[in-house]
């Protein structure tokens, strides 16, 4: 579809919670097939809706080393977070140029609205655990260096703007 251009922080859509999606239509078929062009063109393992101004609950995610294993999801919740973390360094293409090695539970089991509608769960593990925490966070109007401490936060933040 089309690759789209990411809000830039500190947009306020960024710190809104988006939507709840009703049903799957051709519109949030749409939106998926941009954030999966987004995604592929920066190129990360993960976007959420309103990454790119669009404050729907969807998310897509493909942390597959050969590509083309996305998972596209509407309305994900995390019923069930390990307690063994894993750390990873995460960024965002809303605020380039940076990055911050965050722990989150190293596997997580995720229901969600599928591509056909149906209620769905899946468990994922490693990085893939990492992009769909990430994302969630997005589409919950956080960001990943919300993880940091206020120190940490406020140097990358400035870092970031240095940057621009």
């Amino acid at each position: 579809m089309t690759v789209r251009k990411c809000l830039a922080w500190p947009d306020k859509r960024l710190r809104i919670a988006a939507e709840p999606v009703a049903e799957i239509t051709d519109a949030e078929r749409s939106v998926w097939a941009d954030l999966i062009d987004t995604m592929e063109a920066m190129p990360g393992v993960g976007m959420g809706a309103n990454q790119i101004g669009v404050m729907k609950r969807l998310i897509v995610v493909d942390a597959s080393s050969e590509r083309g294993q996305v998972v596209k999801m509407a309305n994900p919740e995390i019923l069930h977070a390990s307690v063994e973390p894993r750390e990873h360094e995460e960024a965002s293409p809303n605020l380039p140029g940076v990055s911050a090695v965050i722990a989150r539970p190293r596997a997580v089991t995720v229901r969600y609205m599928d591509e056909s509608g149906e209620v769905a769960e899946k468990d994922f593990v490693g990085l893939w655990a990492t992009s769909v925490q990430h994302q969630i966070d997005h589409i919950n109007g956080k960001m990943y260096f919300d993880h940091l401490s206020r120190t940490k936060r406020e140097m990358l933040i400035k870092k970031a703007r240095k940057l621009k």
